[in-house]
């Protein structure tokens, strides 16, 4: 799978449990990028979402790519899993994983795009000697775990590095941001370097997704 910029990702841990298959519908029909996907365990944050069966059943019905971000304790052990469900990019903690350069090898040997998270107290440096071998790298700016927070403005700093890093070793990864993406900040986060948006609530709380997501795209 070939990322590519200025995509908006909406987050699914926002939407209508009772009613996803329309949800994931009406997200398509809007002409959104990508389908973010919180896979959580219940262990490495409070709370507990989707499993490989419903990644499977909605990589059936839509042809968007499936962006899985995988908020779990040992991820590298379940790669295979979300890979086989029909995840389109992985995403894994460095908080999480011992062995981060393995793993994103492993994601990359199964055809996939490999992405690394970075919680929001954590420095982007961590990932500096696997960067020449990721897609994105993905920056919380909210605490994970739960949907509808707010946005930590500190985390623009960590863009700002992350953006250098790749400008000034000549690294190909992009920047997905995920937590309190709105359209408030949107162009602010756009002109500091961000490549892909994740939006939860932002998106699911509006009447018309379309005109959101239009909204979205003008403002980057």
């Amino acid at each position: 799978m070939k990322l590519k910029t200025k995509s908006i990702a909406p987050s699914i841990l926002s939407a209508d449990f009772l009613h996803l298959a329309d949800e994931i519908e009406a997200i398509e029909n809007a002409k959104a990028d990508l389908i973010h996907i919180d896979v959580m365990d219940g262990h490495f944050v409070n709370n507990l979402t989707f499993g490989p069966f419903i990644i499977e059943q909605i990589k059936g019905m839509t042809k968007l790519p499936l962006d899985v971000h995988l908020m779990i304790e040992n991820p590298d052990r379940w790669i295979d899993t979300y890979a086989k469900a029909g995840a389109d990019n992985i995403t894994i903690h460095v908080e999480a994983c011992n062995h981060i350069h393995r793993a994103i090898q492993h994601i990359k040997e199964l055809g996939k795009a490999a992405s690394v998270s970075l919680n929001p107290a954590t420095h982007p440096n961590v990932i500096e000697y696997v960067a020449r071998d990721l897609d994105m790298v993905l920056v919380m700016s909210v605490n994970p775990g739960f949907g509808g927070q707010k946005y930590i403005d500190n985390v623009n700093e960590k863009i700002k590095y992350l953006d250098n890093m790749r400008k000034n070793k000549d690294f190909n990864f992009l920047i997905e941001v995920d937590g309190g993406v709105n359209k408030d900040n949107i162009h602010l986060l756009s002109s500091l370097g961000v490549d892909v948006f994740v939006a939860g609530s932002a998106v699911f709380k509006t009447k018309d997704y379309k005109k959101t997501i239009e909204e979205f795209r003008s403002l980057m």
